[in-house]
């Protein structure tokens, strides 16, 4: 049996590899989507007092700290039974969807872009965000980089600090906002508003004009129909800082619909020998392995995924682009909503359908009368027991979950990251498109196994965040050479 390597996996954060086996007639017997590393801080944070978890877990991972940060500081909220002040919730998410923004923003044109702008066959030096810029001209490439900033700005300003936020606290927040900072984040999100409407008309034209993308999507080697998890408000319109989490089945009926402390009754994790990271899946119908469908307990949690969630957005402009979104990929309405949409391809639409609303609703909460209020924490007066808080991460659902002793210190930890969520369909993904683009005398080039890794780059997954298991014993190798190169003793332990 050949084996074909991928390694590493290119534009995604962490590390992993694919491993792709061929039979003797060439075409492919399966695939595996590995993750080799191991970060293990669900161990390390017991026995630390727990108002210390929104400024650790927000080292996780650079890319999303605020995501880990809003989940921790949530989560402190439970554990200390303390309801936050209402100005407290929306600097939150204001914070929070400047965050969405500036990392909406950084996957769609640096990570996912460079495969549709480029194309997915061009040269690797070619195929990055250099290649983008030089492409559609420096003027777009500007407004990529402003758009990052000017939200980094905010997110230092409300957040403490522009890589690790400290601002979180249990009960509220650190520090109420002035009205000159006020100022500053309305003008930010009006310009988020109007660099959101750009992205999807620059979507609109260079790939949905473009009939060989149109194709590439809607192409069955990057579909999957399964199960959508996303959070909602109260009329399951998608929100990204709170709600309840609803699930829809595959043609769109509603599943499950329960509040994050209730996700240890809903939600199980699978573990594989091959993989450090576990596989979450749906308690009620069970792991059935690498399967589509509705018999098959596997879900997905993406942008694309909160769209199927959701009956809709909460913001009008994001609503028009929600219906054109739908509408454009055949999609129909049933009961009042649209079904689902499957093509795994169509998430960067979905994403950049999602930069606008976080753009709309930081407009909404800057000109809130409500946000310059002083009042930013509840204290806290109860003894720490136990506590769950969730948001939704740009990469899917993200669940911490805490326990305590009388004195506030950690005595357990167990964290389901957006990534963890949507373990299950990437390997999916991967092997459905090594299993559609290799056949027996397929010629083996670098941009078909790039377009073998546009299946797991729709998820835009963060492998630093998602890795906390140990299924087994861990392997490895030792090689004790001289100086001059030559193997003097290799010492291994658990490797085939």
């Amino acid at each position: 049996m050949k084996r074909i390597a991928i390694d590493p996996v290119t534009r995604l954060e962490g590390h992993g590899r694919i491993d792709i086996f061929l039979n003797d007639e060439g075409d492919v017997a399966n695939a595996y989507f590995i993750v080799p590393e191991l970060r293990g801080f669900e161990q390390f944070c017991v026995g630390r007092p727990a108002e210390e978890m929104p400024r650790i877990t927000d080292r996780i991972c650079g890319v999303c700290p605020e995501a880990h940060h809003i989940a921790s500081t949530k989560t402190l909220d439970a554990l200390f039974h303390v309801d936050p002040p209402p100005v407290a919730k929306k600097l939150r998410e204001m914070f929070y969807s400047a965050f969405y923004v500036a990392d909406h923003t950084t996957h769609f044109y640096a990570l996912a872009g460079p495969d549709f702008v480029m194309g997915p066959d061009a040269p690797p030096a070619e195929r990055n965000i250099l290649g983008v810029v030089h492409k559609v001209g420096l003027e777009i490439g500007k407004q990529v980089i402003d758009a990052r900033v000017r939200n980094h700005r905010v997110i230092r300003m409300l957040g403490g600090r522009g890589v690790h936020p400290v601002a979180g606290l249990p009960g509220g927040w650190s520090k109420a906002i002035a009205a000159d900072e006020r100022q500053v984040v309305e003008d930010v999100a009006r310009q988020n508003v109007d660099f959101a409407l750009f992205s999807l008309k620059l979507f609109e034209d260079l790939v949905l004009g473009n009939p060989q993308y149109v194709e590439l999507i809607l192409s069955d080697t990057f579909t999957h129909r399964t199960y959508s998890m996303g959070t909602v408000d109260a009329n399951n319109h998608a929100n990204f800082y709170d709600g309840m989490i609803r699930v829809v089945d595959p043609d769109g009926a509603e599943y499950l619909k329960y509040h994050p402390r209730d996700y240890a009754q809903h939600i199980a994790e699978h573990s594989e020998s091959w993989t450090y990271l576990k596989f979450p899946y749906l308690k009620g119908i069970g792991w059935k392995g690498f399967e589509d469908g509705k018999a098959s307990g596997v879900y997905c949690a993406t942008p694309l995924s909160r769209l199927n969630a959701a009956d809709g957005m909460a913001t009008p402009r994001a609503q028009e682009a929600y219906e054109k979104f739908y509408e454009t990929l055949g999609s129909k309405r049933v009961n009042g909503r649209y079904q689902p949409v499957h093509f795994r391809l169509a998430t960067h639409w979905a994403r950049l359908v999602e930069l606008l609303y976080a753009a709309e609703r930081m407009l909404e909460l800057a000109t809130d009368p409500e946000i310059t209020d002083p009042h930013v924490r509840t204290p806290i007066t109860t003894t720490p027991t136990e506590g769950v808080g969730s948001v939704e991460a740009p990469r899917g659902t993200l669940t911490h979950h805490y326990w305590t002793d009388e004195r506030g210190i950690l005595t357990r930890v167990n964290l389901i990251v957006g990534t963890t969520n949507n373990y299950a369909p990437i390997a999916m993904s991967v092997k459905k498109a090594a299993q559609g683009l290799i056949q027996k005398g397929t010629v083996i080039t670098e941009g078909l196994l790039n377009r073998i890794e546009m299946g797991f780059r729709a998820y835009d997954p963060c492998f630093g965040c998602a890795t906390h298991a140990l299924p087994g014993q861990m392997p490895l190798e030792v090689v004790i050479r001289d100086p001059a190169g030559a193997e003097l003793q290799r010492l291994s332990q658990y490797v085939d």
